[in-house]
């Protein structure tokens, strides 16, 4: 064919398109190449292809060098590019060798399509289920973003409820956020975590010579939040006693620090959370009544991950993001296999413990996308060790994978659409392991 012809057919397409000779300069160049990077094929001709592309690949991962030294084709992989005056553009790539008649490597082609478009809209469709740092779709969760600023500019106590790991934390750093207050500090104070006496002095401080180790004045949380908000987090693991104390900060906004007689002031507005029922703490006396009332003004009840199961595969790609910044890889996913397993798994440990299977997956997974092999083993423990299925610990992922799908379709008397519904798999997907762990009849 003539090269004048291939040029007017390369030039039809919308596609970027160049080739490379065993020198690695450029070829051929065609009309979207010139528009996608902002490159003419008279200056891009005849150059290095890594000088025209100046891709975030070109140094320690060139794809179309990878291609030709495998003879493997790349298909649809997304890398960053410099277009005009230097702006980064996102494309998708695919490579393949180029090769003479006689079957000689004489160089490589690639073609790339430009995803500005395509990411500008993901961008603007992560803003909408993007809320103070908070990631959500779930229609509970968006109820609570609407309300969350009309509880922000009150001065009135919160009361934050939900399971461990749901993200309290984030709840009352957005009302802090969103409040006339954010110029003030943010103060947060783990109660569960420190002893009766500690606590006490954390909270209010001390003067000195109030104990033995006491050299000097030491002013505790509610001082170090003046003017701001403290973050009360577990309130329900203080004990009465300190409840007393903390009492009479919410009901005069003012306190002593330990060893002195002389009342402070405060002005702080206080947002408490809390993973247990207080109501049920009141009924075996372990929390005050009082206390209840006056930290449950505003009330906002956080649900755990199993009840917004729309919102797994949004925060799995919010951690992906997260993990490839950190640890310098490109994963680009999670198989279909993996998210099926991922979108029926429990949480026990909510969102916290989603971002920890996902952390797991990146030190596990050595290429581009997190498989089911790459899951902790308590993922597939808890569906394999269902009510239902009454399976003892297997040893190995496979095997409980195994058990599982064997469990299931004995249950479902070998109806292999029932059991793959309910394993959440396509029937495909489900003939294929049953070929592998040899359960075919």
């Amino acid at each position: 064919m003539e090269q004048k012809l291939v040029n007017t057919i390369l030039d039809s397409i919308t596609e970027g398109v160049f080739t490379i000779d065993g020198d690695w300069k450029v070829t051929s160049f065609n009309k979207a190449a010139e528009k996608i990077t902002g490159t003419s094929a008279m200056q891009a001709i005849g150059r290095k292809c890594s000088d025209v592309f100046r891709a975030n690949i070109c140094k320690t991962g060139c794809a179309l060098k990878k291609t030709i030294a495998t003879g493997k084709n790349i298909l649809d992989f997304k890398i960053v590019i410099k277009g005009r005056q230097g702006k980064s553009v996102p494309v998708s790539i695919s490579t393949a060798v180029l090769k003479d008649e006689r079957g000689r490597v004489v160089g490589g082609v690639e073609t790339f399509r430009d995803l500005s478009a395509i990411e500008s809209l993901k961008k603007e469709i992560a803003r909408q289920y993007t809320f103070k740092d908070i990631i959500s779709k779930n229609h509970n969760m968006h109820d609570i973003f609407k309300i969350l600023p009309d509880i922000a500019l009150s001065n009135s106590t919160v009361l934050i409820q939900g399971p461990s790991g749901t993200g309290k934390e984030l709840f009352a750093r957005a009302i802090h956020d969103l409040s006339e207050r954010r110029k003030q500090p943010f103060v947060i104070v783990n109660c569960g975590a420190l002893p009766d006496t500690l606590l006490e002095s954390e909270l209010f401080g001390y003067v000195k010579g109030a104990f033995t180790d006491a050299k000097m004045d030491k002013p505790g949380r509610f001082a170090q939040a003046y003017g701001g908000t403290i973050f009360l987090d577990e309130i329900g693991d203080i004990s009465p006693s300190v409840q007393v104390k903390l009492l009479r900060v919410l009901q005069d906004k003012a306190y002593e620090p330990l060893g002195s007689n002389r009342t402070r002031k405060v002005d702080v507005r206080i947002v408490t959370a809390s993973n247990r029922d207080l109501v049920d703490l009141i009924r075996k006396e372990a929390f005050r009544e009082d206390m209840y009332y006056r930290i449950n003004v505003v009330t906002i009840e956080l649900p755990p991950l199993r009840e917004r199961r729309d919102d797994i595969p949004l925060l799995i790609d919010h951690f992906r993001k997260k993990f490839n910044l950190l640890m310098g890889k490109e994963i680009r996913g999670v198989s279909d296999e993996a998210m099926e397993w991922l979108m029926n798994y429990s949480f026990p440990g909510n969102i916290r413990e989603l971002e920890n299977i996902i952390e797991h997956g990146f030190v596990i997974c050595r290429g581009e996308q997190i498989e089911v092999k790459h899951l902790p083993k308590n993922v597939y423990y808890e569906q394999v060790k269902g009510p239902a299925l009454d399976i003892a610990t297997p040893n190995t992922l496979d095997e409980a994978e195994r058990l599982l799908i064997k469990k299931t379709l004995e249950k479902n008397y070998g109806h292999r659409g029932r059991t793959a519904r309910e394993l959440g798999i396509h029937k495909t997907t489900l003939w294929r392991k049953l070929k592998k762990y040899g359960l075919q009849p």
